[in-house]
């Protein structure tokens, strides 16, 4: 086995805060699936050495996990770079199929879209990201490669904020900080501080709205998706451009429309 990294030291702590047992963990199996989050860059095309010095692990270990990927089929080789393949869909299909929740809510999704006009998507909590599990454009729309899958940071984003709204003050303080970077420490207090009022604000008000935040020139509203039960389980949002919604629109009459959406759809959400 290689030198262990910074990364394979915070993930070994991790594990033995949370009492899992090292034989009963695979860091083998661990390393494979972070190389796929390697591959969530603009250009997608990486080498060898582009990957260990993302994942900071040691190349000889990167080697393995790549040429066995390759093998696998998940991943396709020129020349001296990697790239994904369509093979991987078949991990996200896999948990798109076995949620009958998401068939639930893509035709919401298409029917939110096309009865205003704008993009419709909904979302999911993955740590501090909010992640597209369905999504619709109206059909004079022509998608721009932003679909499932695709994460916007939770605590900058409407559907964000609902998703993170459900979340006690420490947990939601602890996602918001790790979605800032670059920030000076008293810069930094006063974006948490500014976005946890938004949070507290989209619990109160059942709803979130953002512009100029994820995007310039987008704005957007969410609100929540409830279970049968009452628990909040997604956000569905719409998004657009303020000449074709304008704000007050989009905190009025469209957010009390996805709203009653929202709330017809909680019977079927089981």
């Amino acid at each position: 086995m290689g030198r262990a990294t910074g990364h394979v030291e915070d993930s070994r702590a991790a594990r033995e805060l949370a009492g899992i047992s090292p034989s009963d963990y695979s860091e083998a199996l661990e390393r494979g699936l972070a190389v796929f989050e390697a591959f969530k860059t603009p250009s997608a095309q990486l080498t060898q050495a582009d990957v260990a010095r993302t994942l900071d692990l040691p190349r000889a270990t990167v080697r393995r996990t790549l040429v066995t990927l390759t093998h696998l089929g998940y991943l396709a080789v020129e020349g001296r770079t990697y790239h994904l393949t369509p093979k991987v869909l078949d991990l996200a299909s896999a948990y798109l199929i076995s949620n009958p929740i998401t068939r639930i809510l893509q035709p919401l999704c298409e029917r939110v879209a096309n009865e205003f006009g704008v993009s419709s998507t909904v979302a999911v909590l993955d740590k501090a990201d909010a992640v597209m599990i369905a999504r619709a454009l109206p059909e004079q729309s022509v998608t721009l490669g932003v679909g499932l899958g695709y994460r916007v940071p939770g605590p900058q984003s409407a559907l964000g904020r609902v998703l993170l709204s459900v979340l006690d003050e420490a947990d939601r303080r602890e996602r918001i900080i790790a979605s800032l970077t670059d920030m000076q420490e008293e810069d930094m207090e006063k974006e948490v501080s500014r976005i946890q009022n938004a949070i507290a604000g989209a619990a109160s008000d059942g709803f979130s709205y953002v512009a100029d935040e994820v995007d310039l020139g987008f704005h957007s509203v969410a609100v929540p998706l409830l279970r049968w039960d009452g628990a909040q389980i997604a956000a569905l949002n719409v998004g657009t451009t303020p000449d074709k919604i304008s704000a007050v629109e989009m905190t009025g009459p469209v957010r009390a429309r996805l709203q009653e959406i929202a709330r017809q759809a909680q019977p079927q959400l089981i």
